[in-house]
Order: C-alpha cells, then structure tokens, then sequence
C-alpha cells in the first residue's frame, strides 16, 4: 500500500496489472505463505479498501467500491462500515501496515467529521454525504437516525479511545473526540418509552418505519452500547422483553446435530447468515461470555459449525461447494437472470453463491475451516477471486459466476474477525472498557475471561 497518496486515479490499471501477474501460477500470492503470512496478507489486502479508498474528505468508508466503476456512489460514506474501518485501521496500526502518525491524523479527521456530520437524536443516519456530512436517505422515509448502524460505529469509538487514551497528546485529543461522540447518542429516545429499542427515527416521518429490535438477529451490540450509555442508558428491561422476547428467543433445535440455541429471525430453527455471529462481536468478545439465554461462545461457534456443514453436504448440490470452498452470509449475489443484485445468504436462502467474509471473519469460531477456505482463495482461485482489496465480495462456482465488487460491511469484518482470532486485540479494548464493562452487567452478562 501506498498510505501518503491517492492512488483513485490509478486503480483500474493496478487492478488489470495485479490480475495479469495473477494468472501465472508461479506468481500465486498464496503459495508458499505460512498461516501467519497469509493471515497478514488477507489482513492487508482488506485494509486498502478502508485506506486506499477511504473517502478523500471524510476519511470513512465509503458503502461500495466496483471494479468496473469506481464513480459508483462515490460519495457516499456508511455509518456501520466506518465503524468497522476504524478498528481496521486499529489493526494496521498495530501490525505496522499503516504509519501511526499518519493513521491518527487521518482518524481525527473523520471523527470531526462525524462530529459535524446530520444526527438525529444523537444517532447518524445510514448513509452520509462524503463531502458535506449530510444525511444520504437510505430509503424514503429512512432519512433520519439509524440506531444499529449507529451501534456498529459506538463500538469502533470506544475502541478508538481505549487505544489511544494514554497515547500522546494528539493521541489523547483523539480518545476524547471519540468518547463524547458515542456519549452523545440518545439511546433512551429510541425506546418510543417503550421497553424495547426501535431501529429509525425520521425528523420527517417520526416513527413510521415501526423496527423493534427484537432478537435474534445483529443488533445484540445495540442493546449493549445503549444500556452501557453513562448518558442516555435504556433499562435492562427493555432487553429482557423486547430483544430475548420475555425468553423466547431460545429455541431447542439443531442441525446436523449442532444446536442452533437460539431462533433465528426467520429461520426458525435453521440459523442465518453468519454476519449475525459477526457484527455485534467485533468488540463484544464472545469467548466465555453467557447470560440467562444463552452461551455465546456455543451460539456463534455452531452458527458458524451448521453454516459449513451445510455448505460441505451441499443438499442442493450446488457445483464446487465443498470443505475448503463455504460460507453462507448478507453480500451481493447473483439473480436468476446472471444480473447482479443482494442477498442475505443463508442455509434456508442457499442461491449456490459463496461470500468470502463469512468464512474469513468466522476464524475464531472456525479456524481450521476458514484457514483452508483462505488457502483456497489465494492458492487456487486467486487470480479469478481476489482484487485489490482482498476476496471480491461473491462469487457462485455452480454458476461460473464472480462479481468484481466490494462492500464497506463485508470487508470491514475480515480484519478485526481474523485479529481477534489471533491476538484479541479488539475483543480486550471493547471488554476493558468501563461502561461496556458496567452495561453487561446490568444486562445480567457474565465473563469469565474478563472477570465480569
């Protein structure tokens, strides 16, 4: 990577250089790595989509990067996806991929950014205006405060100021930035006075949208930050009626004699797509972690376990499914038609297309598995599935069919998944912190690895 200038201008001609050198066997980048070198590199070639292609202004993510078309929604900046590139970039920092300097000027003008950007309740919308910090509507009448999304990038505040906050005065100046960011969202105002957390709020059209957050699903984190909040904290009743649905978010089912533990929106005794397992628990350390419903570790872990083991039985007989070739989650997808289009992928929505990040930022929960698939990638299909930033986002071998693009929320798990599988950097910084330490706690949580 090239950290101190924009590349923007030059990528498609690196793109078609770096697949030319590709489809020579020889120069498979894959071959002869150890786990660790290739875990680097996977690491690396996933950061320069939130470096290299950050948005020029605003230094956060931007919601999409094509190929074929790098204008495409190049302006627009996504919350959730930003949340993710900031412990990105923690990581980079950490393992030297990016300048530290350079790292924490660019973080602190994002987070001023985000500090002038449209907020609605505290809360930032889905999409944002990369040059102006105004709301980009994600849909009609989402045009106001989105809370998951919001929730996704808490996490990455708090992971921001845990690991500069004894660093050097700019360092510090940066820590602060990001704790009064989180601390200005209004979690209670979205409980309606309810108790339960509702996903939209509209300046325009209030409540219309109507999303309770009822479990199980990716917004675990959502309830977390907001009863972790030292400003605008929910009750803990609002979890236990609305998320855990008074208990019923428990169910006794399994596959493949795996149990499934918990039920699954929509997918009533199957499980979903695994970004479910994923989002909430870039920061939320799931590694001894329980509650009155459930072993979390045991939840993700078989989530990931079923996901393979459908993709390894491939009922539907998909081609080129197989043991080193799996993982089933939300991403682009092909339509029947061969047009491109979006899915949430999973075993009860099985379309014999493969997304990288399901496999790749399942590494704790699945290391052998997802070690192999990584193998696979790189050693076998690289010069027909990797770009420049990485695994591209889909791909059906059934259908001989690849989709050269990437998303900021597919990317943005891939780093901090597979750093937290080998160091758990992310996991100790979310963990240590005070209030997330507190928050748990009023939710009934324990940890037996944090002493919580």
């Amino acid at each position: 990577m090239k950290p101190y200038k924009s590349l923007l201008f030059l990528l498609p001609l690196l793109f078609l250089l770096n697949c030319s050198n590709e489809s020579d066997p020889a120069e498979d980048p894959g071959s002869g790595l150890t786990d660790a070198q290739l875990l680097d590199k996977v690491q690396k070639d996933a950061m320069f989509y939130f470096w290299d292609l950050a948005h020029p202004n605003a230094k956060l993510a931007r919601e999409r990067y094509h190929i074929d078309d790098p204008s495409n929604d190049q302006h627009i900046v996504t919350t959730g996806g930003s949340g993710f590139g900031l412990m990105t970039l923690l990581v980079g920092i950490e393992r030297g991929f990016v300048p530290r300097t350079e790292a924490v000027n660019r973080l602190s003008t994002a987070l001023n950014f985000l500090e002038n950007a449209d907020r609605f309740h505290g809360a930032w919308p889905h999409w944002l205006n990369g040059n102006s910090g105004n709301v980009i509507p994600f849909g009609t009448v989402d045009n106001g405060g989105d809370l998951v999304e919001t929730a996704f990038l808490c996490q990455g505040l708090i992971c921001i100021r845990e690991y500069f906050k004894d660093g050097s005065q700019q360092e510090q100046a940066l820590a602060q930035k990001a704790d009064a960011l989180w601390k200005g969202v209004d979690w209670n105002w979205y409980t309606k006075g309810e108790d339960a957390l509702y996903w939209h709020w509209s300046p325009t059209y209030g409540w219309q949208l109507n999303f309770k957050l009822e479990g199980y699903n990716e917004c675990l984190i959502t309830y977390v930050m907001a009863a972790a909040s030292p400003t605008h904290p929910i009750p803990s009743t609002a979890y236990h009626t609305a998320w855990a649905r008074n208990g019923n978010i428990v169910h006794g089912g399994s596959q493949f004699g795996i149990p499934v533990i918990f039920n699954h929106n929509g997918a009533t005794g199957n499980v979903g797509p695994l970004f479910w397992a994923q989002y909430s628990h870039l920061g939320l350390d799931p590694d001894g972690l329980t509650d009155q419903y459930a072993n979390y570790w045991d939840l993700n872990k078989n989530h990931a376990k079923i996901v393979y083991e459908h993709c390894r039985q491939n009922p539907n007989n998909f081609n080129g499914y197989s043991d080193k070739c799996w993982g089933l989650t939300a991403s682009y997808s092909r339509n029947n038609d061969g047009t491109t289009g979006y899915s949430a992928h999973m075993p009860t929505n099985d379309r014999g297309v493969i997304s990288p990040t399901a496999a790749l930022s399942s590494f704790p929960y699945t290391p052998v598995e997802s070690m192999k698939f990584l193998r696979y990638l790189y050693q076998e299909k690289a010069s027909t599935l990797v770009g420049l930033c990485g695994p591209y986002d889909a791909f059906s071998p059934h259908h001989n069919w690849v989709t050269q693009r990437y998303l900021a929320i597919d990317q943005g798990t891939i780093v901090p998944m597979i750093e937290n599988h080998r160091t758990g950097l992310l996991w100790n910084l979310f963990m240590n912190a005070p209030e997330i330490r507190q928050g748990l706690q009023n939710l009934g949580f324990h940890s037996t690895k944090y002493g919580i």
